[in-house]
């Protein structure tokens, strides 16, 4: 009788959901739920683009993208729009807000960015760029809005370009990382790319939960590769792998990847490289590392942002082991998360259409495993 109420009160607090799959078990992705967060035209905005996605430290979800006032382009005046969920799931949005308006009617205006949850003081920074293409405009500028009530209300923005200078640079798009193992457990890395250190991706590295930034590890655009737009995963050893848009197609339409071994203070130049088995058209990808399993996604083509795909190796990305295709037409710039811990799903934010990666930003529920 006391075993059969302590399987009741299992149940009841559904530590049976994911039961079916323990954290060693065999990848079988299936779309378990989708809806579309943002749609071209919608609150007098030209266009949404650039999608960041995040856990929440209270257990919701919380999406970023660029509101673009007037017109499509990268340059140009933004709002910064968020919506977050009504539950764990994301089956319920609460409306979208603009956090940040750039307020610019003739100047570069903010680029997205990366969001780093502080898991252990419970904050989210959202990490920004203006004036990246220095259009019309001369100085750009990295910076934060931060939360402390889990994504309900945010701070003003705060400019670290006074601790870190104003050299061109687009954090992301995608998360930032709190190291959870050592070396430099607890550390906050942001990476990205920009004009710093002759070109290529450069890495933002906090110690004191946020307070203050310096530079870490980047990795110089050279004759065999240019290092573009990134996501950081922190492995199981503790190193932090970046995967990297390769923005010359040198010497293929694939990937760059590297590690660093010291909490992004440097990245060997024995350690990147080029993985062939992941193709791009040139677009950001999303990396998630989540249940043992590395993910990864882009638009799987050479020649055309089509074909949202959903990629996962068993061993860190040394092998690919399976593909799902997560959309078969229009697909653009895609990113990843997962409650932290045994969750069975991961949860993908990219940009959808039928003729233009433009038309939608798009929510996806992605179930990991199949229920037996």
């Amino acid at each position: 009788m006391v075993l059969i109420t302590h399987l009741l009160v299992l149940i009841t607090f559904g530590y049976f959901a994911s039961s079916f799959a323990l954290p060693n078990a065999k990848v079988s992705p299936y779309i378990a739920a989708q809806l579309p967060l943002w749609e071209h035209g919608e609150a007098d905005v030209v266009i949404y683009r650039i999608p960041l996605l995040s856990y929440t430290p209270g257990g919701r979800l919380l999406a970023v993208t660029e509101a673009r006032k007037y017109t499509g382009g990268d340059a140009g005046p933004k709002f910064m729009a968020i919506r977050r969920s009504q539950d764990e799931l994301g089956d319920k949005w609460e409306p979208m807000q603009y956090i940040v308006d750039d307020g610019y009617l003739l100047f570069d205006g903010l680029n997205n960015g990366n969001i780093i949850v502080d898991d252990e003081k419970g904050i989210i920074f959202i990490m920004y760029c203006i004036c990246f293409h220095h259009d019309r405009c001369d100085i750009a500028s990295i910076k934060l809005v931060k939360s402390v009530d889990d994504g309900v209300t945010w701070s003003k923005p705060i400019n670290i370009s006074e601790q870190v200078g104003t050299p061109s640079f687009a954090p992301g798009p995608g998360f930032g990382i709190q190291k959870k193992l050592d070396p430099n457990k607890g550390r906050l890395v942001s990476c990205g790319f920009g004009s710093g250190f002759g070109g290529g991706v450069q890495c933002l590295l906090s110690d004191d939960h946020g307070l203050t930034w310096r530079w870490g590890g980047n990795i110089t655009t050279s004759a065999s590769f240019a290092p573009g737009e990134c996501q950081a995963a922190e492995l199981p050893d503790g190193s932090i792998m970046l995967n990297m848009r390769n923005s010359h197609h040198a010497p293929c339409h694939c990937r760059v990847v590297a590690r660093s071994y010291n909490g992004a203070e440097t990245f060997p130049l024995n350690d990147v490289c080029v993985d062939k088995a992941l193709i791009e058209p040139g677009c950001a990808g999303g990396m998630l590392y989540h249940r043992d399993v590395l993910f990864f996604t882009n638009p799987k083509s050479t020649t055309a942002r089509v074909d949202l795909t959903l990629q996962w190796s068993y061993d860190n990305g040394t092998t690919w082991d399976g593909e799902f295709q997560i959309w078969d037409k229009a697909s653009g710039y895609s990113t990843m998360t997962a409650h932290p811990g045994a969750s069975p799903y991961i949860f993908i934010l990219f940009e959808k259409g039928i003729i233009s990666t433009t038309e939608s930003i798009q929510f996806v529920r992605v179930s990991l495993y199949e229920e037996v």
